[in-house]
């Protein structure tokens, strides 16, 4: 954000609060010199309010302005943060507002409308629950706009918004995902985009037992080298798994850019691996079975005597 635009976005709450200052501040002594038949009490009142409310809107824009700039250096600020910033402080000059009108009357309005507030909550819980859930993901931020995450192993996509009630994602299949904020709060959140980009992930190869694991190392790590859409540095290492029956279970390990690019690098691996699995003409593992005759089956012919 430049200079010039953040200007412009200040400069109608700067008026604002400087006129309802300066109303609020002189609005006594104009009437008396001019001797205008208006109610003082009543325009200071106004005054008073309007410079709360412009105060308010000016301090929501500068907040903006500032978490614009943070998320300019690092990653984008959630739009619901900024939105939350503002209703707190409308919500403060609101209630400034009631104290300045009413005075020491508001704690017995605000007592006779408990049991109405009370019954206007249960209705509304399920939205109340997902709106509050909205604003401790926005100020906890475990995922940005862009981010991709996965949530409880079910669903996976890049964050396109994030709102009071809901959170939406967009897949790899350009699928549109509507997530309530409430279920997300409940659920595990993997964000494959914090604190960087790039990150580590593996396949999974099974080998006959008769190829040496020191060669299958080389081969494995050699072949896994060669894809150029992966990350270059650190190099791909391979890990022995288990030991199993059918054969030796290898994790090929390498580093992507981005969960974006997840598939197209397992593919690229994969890919050259079975290349190289062709080329030295490694056994892939078996099934081996025992066959064996028993007597005691219905069918089985009587042992010679």
């Amino acid at each position: 954000m430049s200079a010039v635009g953040g200007a412009r976005r200040t400069l109608w709450p700067t008026l604002a609060l400087i006129v309802s200052v300066a109303v609020y501040l002189v609005h006594r002594r104009v009437i008396d010199a001019a001797r205008l038949e208006i109610d003082a009490t009543a325009l200071g009142l106004i005054a008073g309010a309007a410079s709360y409310f412009a105060a308010a809107w000016l301090g929501g824009r500068l907040v903006g302005l500032a978490l614009e700039r943070v998320g300019a250096r690092r990653r984008r600020v959630p739009k619901l943060l900024v939105e939350l910033v503002s209703v707190a402080l409308f919500i403060a000059a609101t209630v400034a507002t009631i104290i300045l009108v009413f005075g020491q009357s508001l704690s017995g309005a605000l007592a006779g409308s408990g049991l109405v507030l009370a019954v206007l909550g249960f209705a509304i819980r399920n939205v109340l629950a997902d709106v509050l859930s909205g604003i401790a993901l926005g100020l906890e931020a475990p995922y940005r706009i862009g981010d991709w995450v996965e949530i409880d192993n079910a669903v996976r996509g890049r964050i396109v918004e994030i709102g009071w009630r809901t959170t939406r994602l967009l897949t790899r299949d350009d699928t549109y995902t509507i997530l309530p904020n409430s279920r997300i709060a409940r659920q595990r959140v993997t964000n494959y985009s914090a604190p960087r980009r790039h990150y580590r992930t593996h396949v999974q190869i099974l080998l006959d037992h008769e190829v040496p694991v020191a060669l299958a190392r080389t081969i494995l790590a050699q072949a896994a080298a060669k894809p150029t859409i992966i990350q270059r540095a650190p190099e791909p290492d391979v890990r022995v798994v288990s030991y199993e029956a059918e054969g030796i279970r290898y994790a090929v390990r390498f580093w992507v850019p981005s969960f974006a690019e997840d598939i197209d690098c397992r593919d690229a691996v994969l890919s050259t691996i079975d290349v190289a699995v062709r080329e030295y003409g490694l056994r892939p593992p078996q099934t081996r079975l025992r066959v064996s005759a028993d007597s005691r089956l219905p069918n089985a012919a009587p042992a010679p005597h």
